[in-house]
């Protein structure tokens, strides 16, 4: 009896599974786009990865990553990303952010309905690249807007959006009437609604923030996901985490996300910034890496308002608090745009393994990469049924897979040069076909596809 083949096949690597606490030398048989087996025994393939002195984890899913564009996925894809997902902001036009995509990405891609960009629809407002700027951000919405807006949100989940996207701090003229709304309509399709709760930087409301998305919750039944907890909360953050376990303890479906640095990025028109006031002194343009003044602020908020402003201002204890957490999920919030902008697009999942687990040691191994890949997955497989396929090594699952050297894996980006590639990252495999091999993207390879929630025909 002949031997089988394997299309791809990864050998003598350190396997491990944060679903079933795996943690051992094997080796991987991959056919097609999945994975086929996993055992000691020698396997033979067309062709061989042999990962000698590296894990073998599950790819990383991001379901915080705004840069969905080749440029943002290649760069991920070199920190072990293998699915970068658009939650928080979303789209509106959901087949056509699909389409744009399609054969076109080296890594998995998906999106949420935005309650953002279909508010600006509804309004008219001009925007300033992804946040608005006028009515949207300003304005109360009407009944009949309101009605406008929750009928084009379920249109995007009908059409196959993987969640429910809400950014009430750069709305912050939405109605309790109008979250409550958006809420309903996501639970009617068991949707997660992926919220970055109200406040303006620097003007910490983020307790009553946090109770107001929690009632949401609690009254319409939707399931909630706060988004990037440390810079929501920042000194309160702690707090918000307890409120967050204390929901979950009750029964609530409430989690979270952190990303492991100490500074946020958002555009400099945004809603959530405001005038200029002493505190903004640290603030850095993301183009020039320019430390801002008064002056240059409002330069550059009147006259460039979708440019990147890099805000330091959370507490190194809370990041530490926040990753550390059994109850954050990491995703990066990266963004990218011709070569500028936070590093923790480059470096969101190394610097976890690197930093945080490695010389830290406030973290595991295994539950960063729980933290990294299973726990995403599992906070999106309600509504979105090809997640049980990811954020696991196991027969039968996706063949996303991240290769990395535990004794180097680091972040190399940094603010001055964001989009220089982690190291460690030794090989990546997306749907069964290795995109980064040696630590070298193969930028010819478009192996990413869509990832999508249920289509309705009604």
């Amino acid at each position: 009896m002949s031997k089988e083949n394997y299309d791809l096949v990864i050998k003598n690597g350190r396997v491990m599974n944060p679903e079933s606490g795996l943690d051992s030398l094997m080796n991987i048989g991959i056919n097609g786009r999945t994975i086929a087996t996993i055992q000691n025994g020698d396997l033979s393939g067309d062709q061989v990865v042999n990962a000698v002195g590296n894990v073998v984890a599950p790819g990383f899913i991001d379901m915080h990553a705004h840069g969905q564009d080749t440029e943002n996925y290649n760069i991920q894809c070199l920190d072990g990303v293998t699915t970068a997902l658009e939650l928080e902001v979303g789209a509106s036009d959901i087949e056509k952010w699909y389409k744009d995509r399609e054969n076109n990405a080296s890594i998995n891609f998906g999106v949420s309905v935005g309650h953002i960009p279909v508010r600006m629809d509804v309004m008219n407002d001009p925007g300033t690249g992804i946040l608005p700027i006028g009515d949207a951000a300003n304005k109360s919405a009407s009944i009949a807007e309101i009605s406008n807006i929750t009928n084009k949100i379920e249109q995007g989940l009908k059409l196959g959006a993987m969640a429910v996207g809400m950014g009430l701090g750069y709305t912050p003229s939405a109605s309790r009437d109008e979250i409550h709304a958006v809420f309903d309509v996501a639970a009617a399709y068991n949707a997660t609604c992926h919220v970055h709760i109200r406040g303006e930087i620097l003007v910490n409301r983020c307790l009553e923030a946090l109770e107001e998305v929690i009632t949401a919750s609690v009254v319409t039944g939707a399931s909630l996901h706060v988004v990037h907890l440390s810079s929501s909360g920042r000194e309160q953050a702690p707090v918000m985490l307890r409120m967050i376990e204390d929901a979950q303890r009750n029964g609530l479906d409430v989690t979270t996300e952190c990303y492991p640095y100490d500074a946020g990025m958002t555009e400099i028109g945004a809603a959530t910034l405001g005038a200029w006031r002493s505190e903004f002194s640290n603030f850095i343009w993301a183009d020039t890496v320019e430390q801002l003044n008064q002056e240059t602020y409002e330069y550059y908020r009147e006259n460039q308002p979708d440019g990147m402003v890099i805000m330091p201002m959370i507490p190194v204890a809370v990041v530490d608090t926040c990753v550390n957490s059994n109850t954050t999920a990491i995703a990066s919030d990266g963004f990218l745009r011709n070569g500028t902008g936070h590093p923790r697009t480059a470096g969101t999942y190394s610097k976890v393994l690197g930093h945080f687990v490695r010389e830290k040691g406030g973290l595991s191994l295994m539950d960063a990469l729980d933290k990294m890949s299973l726990m995403p997955a599992q906070r999106l497989e309600g509504c979105v049924p090809s997640m049980r396929n990811k954020g696991r090594i196991a027969v039968g699952c996706d063949a996303d897979i991240v290769i990395f050297d535990p004794d180097t894996v680091l972040d190399q980006a940094t603010y001055k040069n964001p989009v220089t590639p982690s190291k460690g990252i030794n090989f990546v495999v997306v749907n069964g076909t290795v995109v980064v091999e040696s630590g070298k993207l193969n930028s010819q390879l478009y192996p990413g596809s869509p990832v999508r929630g249920n289509i309705s025909n009604t």
